[in-house]
């Protein structure tokens, strides 16, 4: 009953309530003007995350929990702000080699290796955004007011890359060109990953993607009308792998109706903690509950895919990249010739691994 209602188990939740009680002192229980003894830290903290997952409004806590509607938003806010400090450097942040050397060996064996995970966009609807604003923050087959969310998202639902804030005007396109998801690869901080495809020699990982992203090497697509057999059998698993990301939205949204009813708040900022919020709990979550079972993966004895990991200290004879450097590796993350092979060589690898258990 506990984890139905506030979405986690409760040494989760008594973890978060003590992480924030020394984090502020706002989440401890004080004295007020008149001597009597304040709200509690786990009142507080019950206010706010019944707020997030069920997507009440303030005032309907005040039957059961005896706060305020305006002491409600403040606690949101507060607790919002408190779990991106406290928690977004660990739960939002992207994998660590032990973690991605783990991706990769899942993703070889469902018949992509090198594949770092799924991308996509979601809407969350801005009920009560300015009117100023409503122009640029809708789009035409939307109607309403919307901010944009740009995740990476792998088979066990956690998000590993969260970016959002964009108008809702935009498309993923021009969401993927303001996004840092690239940061680490352009300056020669990121892993690099190596493997083999059909015979080839690849250096960068891939993610999975519809087919509005630009054909980039960092990006593989589904073959949108398949003729032949080998191209139909790759755009079923492409699709259904792809599909992670689409879970894990539908989790979030699940776990969290905040973010599937239209945001009424007014802020932008707040809106985006807001936001932040709920996927780092989400990924907390899932760790948590992750870490309660044991699991049983059939993976790869030999994966093909390894990992390379970048200086951690840079030296006066290993300078900062230069910009010349920044533009070769720009280069090649956007390099169309290296997403075409690297199709071809995934539809030929897939069709030689599972295209007779198919006939």
């Amino acid at each position: 009953m506990f984890r139905r209602r506030l979405r986690m188990n409760k040494s989760l939740f008594l973890r978060i309530v003590h992480t924030l009680s020394d984090w502020s002192p706002y989440f401890t229980q004080r004295p007020d003007a008149t001597g009597r003894s304040g709200l509690s830290p786990l009142q507080k903290c019950t206010a706010a995350i019944r707020m997030l997952a069920y997507g009440t409004s303030a005032d309907q806590l005040d039957e059961v929990l005896k706060i305020a509607a305006s002491t409600c938003l403040e606690i949101l806010g507060k607790f919002a702000e408190g779990v991106i400090e406290n928690f977004g450097e660990e739960y939002l942040r992207p994998p660590r080699s032990d973690e991605l050397e783990k991706i990769l060996q899942e993703n070889e064996a469902r018949g992509f290796p090198g594949m770092l995970g799924s991308i996509d966009c979601m809407h969350w609807a801005w009920k009560n955004c300015p009117k100023g604003w409503a122009g640029m923050f809708t789009r035409g087959d939307k109607g309403v007011p919307t901010m944009i969310l740009e995740a990476v998202a792998t088979r066990d639902l956690r998000i590993w890359h969260a970016f959002f804030g964009t108008a809702g005007s935009q498309n993923d396109i021009n969401v993927l060109n303001k996004s840092p998801l690239f940061i680490q690869a352009i300056k020669g901080e990121a892993p690099a990953v190596h493997y083999n495809i059909n015979g080839t020699q690849y250096d960068m990982g891939y993610y999975l993607a519809d087919k509005i992203y630009p054909e980039w090497a960092v990006f593989v697509k589904t073959v949108t009308t398949p003729q032949s057999e080998e191209d139909k059998l790759f755009a079923l698993m492409q699709e259904g792998a792809r599909k992670d990301v689409e879970c894990a939205f539908g989790v979030l949204q699940s776990r969290f109706d905040i973010v599937r009813r239209p945001a009424r708040l007014w802020k932008q900022e707040d809106v985006i903690n807001i936001m932040q919020a709920c996927v780092i709990l989400h990924n907390m979550i899932v760790k948590d509950e992750k870490d309660s079972i044991r699991e049983v993966l059939d993976l790869n004895e030999n994966p093909s895919a390894t990992i390379v990991l970048p200086p951690e200290v840079r030296t006066s004879d290993n300078p900062d990249p230069t910009f010349a450097e920044a533009l070769h590796r720009n280069s090649a993350i956007k390099a169309r010739p290296t997403h075409r092979k690297l199709k071809k060589d995934l539809i030929e690898h897939i069709w030689q691994r599972y295209g007779n258990k198919e006939n």
